[in-house]
């Protein structure tokens, strides 16, 4: 008769509901900014070739779980902090000089930038000589940035290359804010 000490013993298999619990830990880790995309996308691969419960652990032990209480009160927060935001945004959209756009006859793009030339002069530091072109395209209006310095945005967006918009849309130039109005 053998004794067990003559056998070498093997900690358990991993499950996969274990490996499945990790990787929602580790994606809710990316979601809520506590990992970075090439951490989250290398700790993955080290869980999916874990063989052992305690590999696992030690993969998501930054990311321990939330108690409800604490979920509740950080998602309020965050509620509360997009809200306000939204209402910020609100309150500055209005407040915004109107650019109205072209007649939709007019045919050529509009030039925008510091540029005597341009249709829509801006005489302002952060805007380039040469800053974006507004231009209708199949029916629809196309904001594009012509490689400006301090760049372009709609609705809190840099444009890279070109971007539908439409009236109530915000665009700037550098520093430079407008709300877009049908003429």
């Amino acid at each position: 008769m053998t004794s067990s000490f003559e056998f070498p013993a093997f900690p358990a298999r991993l499950s996969d509901a274990d490996r499945d619990r990790a990787l929602k830990l580790l994606h809710d880790g990316v979601a809520m900014g506590r990992l970075s995309h090439d951490t989250f996308v290398r700790r993955m691969e080290l869980a999916l070739a874990a063989r052992r419960p305690d590999e696992l652990a030690v993969l998501t032990a930054d990311l321990a779980t939330e108690g409800r209480v604490s979920r509740m009160v950080f998602g309020t927060v965050e509620a509360v902090s997009g809200f306000t935001e939204r209402l910020r945004r609100a309150w500055q959209a209005e407040r915004l000089p109107k650019l109205l756009l072209p007649h939709p006859a007019a045919g050529r793009p509009l030039r925008i930038g510091r540029d005597p030339g341009s249709g829509l002069r801006l005489n302002h530091e952060t805007v380039s000589r040469v800053h974006a072109e507004l231009s209708r395209q199949g029916g629809m209006w196309v904001l594009r940035d012509l490689g400006s310095t301090n760049g372009t945005t709609v609705n809190g967006r840099r444009v890279i290359g070109a971007a539908v918009v439409r009236e109530g849309d915000l665009v700037g130039f550098g520093q430079l804010a407008y709300r877009l109005a049908a003429s």
